[in-house]
């Protein structure tokens, strides 16, 4: 049952809990305060009595649910709730699949998940300064190792995680299986966080302009099939390179070909090796992945496209 609300609702299981004990706190106390209206009319109990707390806790509820909300910080959700229940009261039901009060956000990543880690952590906050309406939250998180770090921190954020295995070494990964997971977590858009194999041409075409990815290079410089991690690094202080850096960018049919969103540099020294530049560039991709996502974000609209 939790797990039809939590995909009913799209929210993590951590904010499931919050919204189940606003509905827990919001009830109580609403019935609460009709016995105690009731009692302040002196009426005694029957009929009549009945019918009066029936109706001053209809007329309670709303009221106290949005005032219980505040403090456990789902204002938000029982907002956009309130206005679809009153909406089916109404008899004008928007259509279900056009409203949007949290955008869901599936990570890819392979690795250690350094990237996740801060975007999960910061991004909510970031989107909130942008947006007042809508809410952001990672609902998935998509890896091709089922050894990577990034799943443990998955784990200690009650994010579930999936897993896409190859059929053989050879066959890449058919684009069908990463869009039911998708589907299956209603994602509305996609970050690729240190992912390091190709996106199916079919879940481009689904995502059109939704789906971004962070480069530890200047692109067009040093991108491409093959370059990723140290290999970039080696690359550019092979070449001789005086700066090096990052580049987020839209995700299209070929590798680290999609348009350039954002891009920040810093110097390479005759004394640097691979791991420094590495450690260069990983403080400037947690200075500005999750803040350069919450920009993109913040165009979004409450209807889906």
């Amino acid at each position: 049952m939790f797990k039809r609300l939590q995909q009913k609702w799209k929210v993590s299981k951590g904010r499931l809990i919050l919204v189940l004990l606003t509905f827990a706190l919001g009830g109580s106390l609403c019935g609460y305060t009709g016995r105690k209206l009731l009692d302040f009319l002196e009426m005694d109990k029957g009929a009549i009595w009945l019918i009066l707390y029936i109706l001053f806790i209809t007329i309670l509820w709303p009221v106290v649910v949005i005032l219980v909300s505040i403090p456990l910080g789902q204002f938000r959700f029982f907002k956009k709730y309130l206005v679809r229940v009153f909406s089916r009261i109404s008899g004008h039901i928007p259509p279900k699949e056009t409203l949007l009060s949290t955008i869901n956000i599936a990570i890819f990543a392979s690795g250690a998940g350094s990237n996740t880690k801060k975007i999960i952590e910061e991004l909510p906050g970031l989107f909130a300064k942008k947006n007042k309406t809508l809410t952001v939250q990672v609902t998935a998180l998509i890896t091709d190792n089922p050894s990577a770090g990034v799943l443990d921190i998955a784990q200690e954020h009650n994010i579930p995680a999936e897993i896409i295995k190859l059929k053989n070494k050879d066959q890449d990964y058919q684009g069908e299986g990463y869009l039911s997971l998708l589907r299956k977590h209603s994602i509305d858009f996609i970050v690729l966080a240190g992912y390091l194999k190709k996106i199916p041409v079919a879940v481009i075409k689904a995502y059109p302009k939704k789906i971004v990815n962070i480069h530890p290079s200047l692109l067009p410089a040093y991108g491409g099939g093959g370059m990723y991690g140290m290999r970039v690094h080696e690359a550019v202080l092979a070449a001789g390179e005086t700066q090096s850096g990052i580049s987020i960018h839209e995700v299209d049919e070929i590798y680290d070909h999609g348009q350039i969103i954002f891009r920040a540099a810093c110097p390479v020294y005759l004394t640097d090796t691979a791991s420094s530049l590495a450690d260069k560039i990983r403080e400037l991709e947690h200075a500005h992945y999750a803040e350069v996502i919450a920009e993109i974000l913040s165009s979004i609209k409450e209807r889906r496209a």
